[in-house]
């Protein structure tokens, strides 16, 4: 394996997320504090708690992936779009490159990325509510696979997408909304019966629930589950990016 090649790839995508610090980092994370203020300081002193926790530390993992989320796959599809429309993807397209140096080289800086924004919204979270993490290392576990899962999913969308619209599709169309019905702001056993059973067809459900459990002890599913569901997506994931370099995809295309 190439190592100066993935070093080389994710230097380039890290030095141009602290070119552009604003709007990678610190966008993202004033964006969150707002959420924070409305409902974690504002409503939610007026709100009783959930599963024993205060309403604003209880949505503060909801909060966090929402994020995670968007900004993953948004990382990750713009690092790989971006060559293909300047068309600087030629010269890396005539290095001594493999695919796979490629994949780990976007990719790992996508989640990278992610991991520092998820990580300052935590921090920033502090700010506005107290809370506690009563599994520190499974919070971590979760935060690293949630932000590599999503960040070759986003990898998989820039692959994908031939003009600017369609990376923004999936993820302001699909991921977006299913996070938000996905017990970000809520438990899903506040729902009625029939809309509980229908909540769990949503993906998203078990990544924040899972992640809810790593701070407070509490999930709306069972943990095992929450877990075997994001390791599943991580291997989808792997497995389609290794179908698509398989059957000749190019990235020029």
């Amino acid at each position: 394996m190439n190592f100066h090649a993935i070093k080389a790839i994710y230097r380039f995508e890290m030095a141009r997320t602290f070119r552009t610090l604003g709007e990678s980092i610190l966008s993202p994370v004033l964006s969150t504090s707002l959420y924070f203020v409305v409902f974690g300081a504002a409503i939610g002193s007026r709100m009783g708690e959930i599963d024993g926790v205060s309403y604003g530390a209880f949505i503060i993992p909801g909060l966090i992936m929402l994020s995670l989320l968007s900004e993953s796959i948004s990382n990750a599809s713009f690092g790989i779009y971006m060559p293909k429309w300047a068309g600087t993807i030629y010269e890396l397209l005539s290095a001594p490159v493999s695919a796979m140096e490629v994949v780990v080289g976007y990719v790992g800086a996508a989640a990278t990325k992610s991991l520092m924004l998820g990580l300052l919204i935590l921090a920033t979270a502090r700010v506005f509510v107290p809370y506690e993490i009563a599994h520190p290392f499974w919070m971590l576990c979760f935060l690293l696979l949630t932000a590599l899962s999503f960040s070759l999913f986003g990898f998989i969308i820039g692959l994908w997408a031939d003009d600017f619209q369609k990376l923004q599709v999936i993820p302001l169309m699909v991921v977006t909304p299913l996070t938000f019905l996905g017990g970000a702001f809520y438990s899903i056993n506040m729902l009625p019966p029939v809309w509980q059973k229908i909540t769990l067809f949503n993906p998203v459900v078990y990544l924040i629930s899972g992640f809810r459990w790593s701070f407070y002890g509490v999930s709306d599913v069972n943990v095992g589950i929450s877990a075997a569901a994001i390791l599943g997506f991580l291997l989808l994931c792997l497995g389609t990016v290794a179908w698509i370099f398989h059957t000749g995809w190019k990235l020029k295309q």
